[in-house]
């Protein structure tokens, strides 16, 4: 007599128990990784498809800024620190006793505001040498930035009493027009 094994079933796997498991691992990596947020410098490009043309700007409305090997930063030709760099650049930017040396004040209409004198044809040009630091290149951003922004506070404290970060959207783009945020990167020469 042959001896034969007795059919015996195969267990069953239970599907539903395994797909809890899985969705709780789910929950879990989704909870105790971190997601990395984009971070940088915000910056309006030119709109893309148009070939960039040689803007043929007067020496006066221009501010150019060398950022240097050293890390040292040069506004106009003179060493500057980060505190003189950023009243320096206000006082470019806002022009205020219309010095012929400085940008070019014209009246401009702007809603909210009526007509102002802007320096609307103003660009900081930004130099930075391939061997600066990377801090050094942020902090002098930041500074020129920071300069816009006191500018911008002033503006709206005067005209509404309130910073500008506080404004309606509406003012916040009255204020932009008043003084728009003009930073032009410039290759290096000899790097």
């Amino acid at each position: 007599m042959i001896y034969r094994r007795p059919n015996r079933k195969i267990p069953e796997i239970n599907a539903s128990s395994t797909a809890d498991i899985a969705f709780l691992l789910l929950i879990f990596f989704l909870l105790t990784t971190s997601m990395d947020t984009d971070r940088g410098l915000l910056r309006r490009l030119p709109p893309p498809g148009r070939p960039e043309e040689a803007m043929k700007l007067q020496e006066r409305n221009v501010l150019l800024i060398d950022i240097e090997e050293d890390d040292r930063v040069k506004c106009a030709g003179d060493y500057v620190d980060l505190p003189e760099l950023r009243a320096r650049a206000k006082l470019f930017i806002a022009n205020p006793q219309d010095d012929p040396g400085l940008p070019e004040r014209v009246p401009v209409e702007v809603p909210l505001l009526g007509t102002v004198p802007v320096t609307e044809q103003h660009v900081i040009a930004l130099r930075c040498s391939r061997r600066a630091s990377y801090r050094a290149y942020i902090a002098v951003q930041d500074e020129l930035a920071g300069a816009y922004r006191d500018l911008r506070d002033e503006l709206s404290r005067s005209r509404w009493g309130q910073n500008y970060a506080d404004l309606t959207p509406d003012r916040k783009q009255a204020v932009r027009e008043v003084f728009p945020q003009k930073i032009s990167e410039v290759k290096a020469e000899n790097d």
